[in-house]
């Protein structure tokens, strides 16, 4: 058994035990303030220390927790993550983090899914502040200034709106980073989470790009982007490439074909994420040999990445209402990935409002 099928199969039965598993609220309360932020760090680079690092500055008396997506191993594009969670999250606790805590499973969910998840998690774990990296365009200072003020932001297509006062913000497609903040707004509004004053915006600095590092990684020219991250990032990843455990890009292609060529209509219909056409096509060009073949009788969906997030599920192939109800009971647990010491961990115990809360073995 590959590396790469052997997480995945330890994270389907997370999953499924997460999904038999009740919240519970905790009893406990703590005075102290909970900085929470939500970041793949893949991999952690000079961009995440610089707002973890202001975060810090503004709130040094605080707890800091990474958010780390974790299970399957996924991106938020589907596609799978330079470093296993376990090494990310060593990074985030080396540079600063007091702990990290084990986010959604990104890749095998569409954006408003696990954009809900997340938002769960904050008010989970009774945050005070959420600090975030943003790109400064013009029109998204009034944008952010609104959500500081605790209004429900929603995206729409090519549109911002302030549902609050029912104006139209912005006319015009916001950029990844930038989209993800409102989304965030958005979902946290639904799930009746106040937010105003808790959001510290952090412009994103020049020079650093998540895209190049995980190129030059896969064509091998990790050198040319070492500026670009801090030493303990290089460290882990020097390590990792010497050790063969880099597992960006590397699919379980078994399970993918197995998923293709076996799975009846009807199941494949009722995967998440799918629908009829995208499972009739499927079937009506099968059989697939390799992904490749496979890849070209996936529809190209709503989104950049679908393709790729469409592989994760048949992957891990999992029915729209398993994911609902995960999404309805998130998160029955809270896994600690990493922490920086028995205090941070008893202080982190002591503020989250789930009784369910375990390290990740």
């Amino acid at each position: 058994m590959t590396q790469v099928s052997s997480i995945l199969k330890r994270d389907m039965e997370l999953f499924f035990n997460d999904l038999e598993s009740e919240y519970e609220v905790s009893s406990t309360s703590s005075d102290i303030n909970l900085v929470a932020d939500f970041t793949e760090y893949n991999p952690l680079h000079n961009g995440h220390f610089h707002c973890m690092k202001t975060a810090k500055q503004h709130f040094p008396d605080s707890l800091f927790v990474a958010i780390v997506p974790g299970l399957f191993e996924r991106s938020g594009r589907g596609i799978p993550y330079i470093l296993p969670r376990e090494l990310r999250s060593e990074i985030a606790i080396s540079l600063g983090a007091d702990i990290v805590v084990e986010g959604p499973p990104m890749g095998i969910m569409g954006s408003g899914q696990y954009s809900l998840c997340l938002c769960k998690m904050f008010k989970a774990l009774n945050t005070s502040h959420i600090p975030r990296g943003y790109k400064k365009v013009d029109g998204f200072d009034e944008i952010l200034k609104r959500i500081n003020m605790g209004h429900h932001i929603a995206p729409k297509p090519y549109k911002i709106v302030d549902k609050t006062t029912g104006e139209i913000l912005l006319k015009d497609k916001l950029e990844e980073d930038n989209y993800v903040i409102a989304s965030f707004a958005n979902s946290l509004s639904k799930i009746g989470f106040d937010f105003k004053d808790k959001f510290l915006f952090v412009e994103r600095i020049g020079g650093v790009s998540g895209t190049l590092i995980r190129q030059s990684i896969l064509e091998d020219n990790f050198t040319d982007v070492l500026d670009m991250m801090p030493q303990k990032t290089i460290d882990v990843l020097r390590d990792a490439i010497e050790n063969d455990s880099i597992i960006y890009g590397i699919r379980d292609e078994d399970s993918i074909l197995n998923t293709a060529n076996n799975f009846d209509y009807d199941e494949l219909v009722n995967l998440n994420l799918f629908n009829e056409k995208l499972a009739k096509n499927i079937v009506d060009n099968r059989f697939y040999d390799n992904v490749d073949e496979l890849k070209n009788s996936i529809l190209q969906g709503f989104s950049t990445h679908f393709k790729e997030r469409v592989l994760s599920i048949m992957e891990n192939p999992i029915k729209k209402s398993d994911i609902s109800e995960y999404i309805d009971r998130y998160p029955s647990n809270i896994r600690i990935l990493g922490y920086k010491n028995e205090e941070c961990l008893e202080s982190f115990k002591q503020k989250v409002n789930n009784e369910n809360i375990s390290l990740f073995a």
